[in-house]
């Protein structure tokens, strides 16, 4: 993209008539957040909360590294240890995750695709304020009567039906944040299939825009069954209905069943904005196009179809015949041949490009690398015998948070370097911002990396204690965990806060040579109304005409 938009694009003095809210910029004080319908506003809102959140919950972390430093009961109750497994995961993946990757697809789809904003303007601020009394209600849980839900983050009958009252509000929290993920899903499939610039196909798409697309449609497709499946949860516990209560002839298998339906394809909306945050920075700092952009596209679209057939290689251990392990073993192995057609394109990207390591590449590499160790220890997973033996141990932990933490979290880091200068006009500090990457990285493997031979060992998850031949590695896994949250500590405060405030160089219209899209066409930092008329794209090209 090298030719200049036209001197209308962003500029505000041009005379013909425009709408209330364009003549201006945004609302003073506090009322520019509380009624913001500007995209980016509410991406940066959803940002903010995120990694809110994402502090919350690694605390919750550090806690549970506490108590397992050593054998023996250190700090913390059993009960209690379980309160902090269980809302640590449901802070992580409802509250930290999902959140960053729509505030990605807030900011950088109606400025990827050339629209002035997203299609539904005030659903887009419901979406975002309704996290806010959901995430209140799930962490004051801990003050209720019996403390904080303490049946796992999957929430599995029956401890679901014996818990008490904050249970429910548990239940209410997620049904909220679920309502919020659906409307924020509508809102990204009707900007991009109805907003784009003219000439751009969906197969001119940013990738990101793509995997952001297919993700809203898995989101729409599956929040409502956890809605469903947490609903008949709460009908058994107070409406005298025995959906998953063996006492009245209900079936808690079924709940896993309904559960995973959803949990799988989750773990796939967790993951793909991760793939299109890659697929943007791999191309940029290798200096060459995307190796393979169709066939990324259909990797995508095929994850997605085949998260649904997957479900119960996650319930090998709960009696399934050997037939249905057979099928949900090669289900399961088939998706490794579209995500392994990522991994080779990424690398086919790098192989022979003119690569620099700034700090977004460093973060995307190091996804790659430690995502495929994720990747493979999933593989392991999918084998029903090698899983009964690791079901529920540390094997697991390891692989998911290799997964969720390596890919998801690694990918929103390397997000924030690629385009924070474009969203607040200044460039971070690249030293801040290489501790930051490799104090994650090696403190990340230190925690996560001996929990694999833990799991070989048999020790299993969710327990507060345990005997004297786990401490070793139990000891190393704290440290570094304690490590880990340390460097994001150091990235907030010597990275976030100095780009918000404004601190350090001022960032070019385009920091980053490789870098193509129209986000690069606006100035830094990107104006309040980015593309007032839609920038017209050559259509035989990928260039953008003046």
């Amino acid at each position: 993209m090298s030719a200049v938009l036209d001197h209308h694009h962003g500029s505000h003095d041009h005379d013909h008539a425009h709408d209330d809210h364009h003549d201006h910029g945004p609302l003073p004080g506090w009322r520019r957040w509380v009624f913001a319908t500007n995209h980016k506003d509410i991406g940066t809102m959803y940002l903010l909360f995120s990694f809110a959140m994402l502090i919350v919950g690694g605390i919750l972390a550090l806690c549970i590294r506490a108590e397992l430093f050593q054998p023996g009961l250190q700090f913390f109750n059993p009960q209690l240890f379980n309160s902090f497994t269980t809302m640590h995961g449901l802070i992580m993946v409802f509250g930290a995750i999902m959140p960053a990757f729509v505030g990605f697809a807030n900011w950088m789809v109606p400025m990827q695709i050339g629209a002035a904003d997203m299609a539904f303007a005030r659903m887009n601020n419901f979406s975002f304020w309704l996290l806010i009394p959901a995430a209140l209600m799930l962490v004051s849980s801990f003050a209720m009567p019996g403390g904080a839900p303490a049946a796992g983050w999957t929430l599995y009958a029956p401890l679901t039906l014996q818990m008490g009252p904050s249970m429910d509000a548990g239940i209410f929290a997620m049904h909220i944040m679920g309502a919020s993920s659906i409307m924020g899903s509508i809102n990204i499939i009707v900007t991009i299939l109805n907003m784009r610039a003219p000439g751009m196909t969906l197969m001119k798409m940013p990738l990101f825009c793509w995997t952001w697309l297919i993700t809203a449609y898995l989101l729409i497709a599956v929040m409502p069954v956890l809605a469903g499946a947490i609903t008949m949860t709460l009908t058994d516990r107070h409406f005298g209905t025995s959906f998953f209560s063996p006492a009245g002839g209900g079936d808690p298998v079924m709940y896993q069943h309904i559960f995973w339906f959803f949990g799988h394809p989750e773990v796939y909306i967790m993951i793909l904005p991760a793939f299109g945050i890659v697929s943007a920075i791999v191309p940029a700092f290798a200096r060459k196009r995307l190796f393979g952009y169709t066939s990324m596209v259909y990797a995508t679209a095929s994850i997605a179809i085949l998260s649904f057939i997957v479900w119960a290689h996650h319930m090998y251990a709960t009696g399934m015949p050997v037939t249905g392990q057979l099928f949900f073993m090669y289900a399961t192995m088939l998706i490794a041949v579209p995500t392994g057609v990522k991994i080779f394109n990424w690398i086919a990207t790098m192989w022979r490009g003119s690569m620099t390591f700034e700090t977004p590449m460093l973060w995307a590499v190091g996804f790659i690398f430690v995502f495929t160790i994720g990747g493979f220890t999933g593989l392991i997973l999918a084998m029903a015998p090698i899983d009964i033996q690791l079901q529920d141990t540390y094997y697991v932990v390891a692989h998911f948070h290799y997964v969720l933490v390596a890919g998801s979290l690694y990918a929103l880091f390397a997000g924030v370097y690629y385009w924070g200068p474009k969203w607040t006009g200044v460039m971070y500090s690249e030293i801040r911002g290489k501790i930051h990457f490799w104090g994650s990285l090696i403190t990340f493997n230190v925690t996560f990396f001996p929990m694999h031979f833990l799991g070989l060992a048999g020790m299993p998850r969710r327990y507060a204690d345990y005997p004297m031949q786990f401490a070793d590695f139990n000891m190393l896994a704290s440290i570094g965990a304690f490590g880990f949250g340390l460097m994001q500590v150091y990235f907030f405060f010597f990275v976030v806060i100095p780009m918000m405030r404004g601190q350090g160089a001022k960032a070019p219209q385009k920091p980053w040579e490789g870098a193509e899209g129209l986000e690069w066409e606006l100035a830094s930092p990107a104006p309040f109304h980015s593309f007032e008329t839609p920038p017209k794209l050559d259509v035989t090209a990928t260039k953008v005409l003046a």
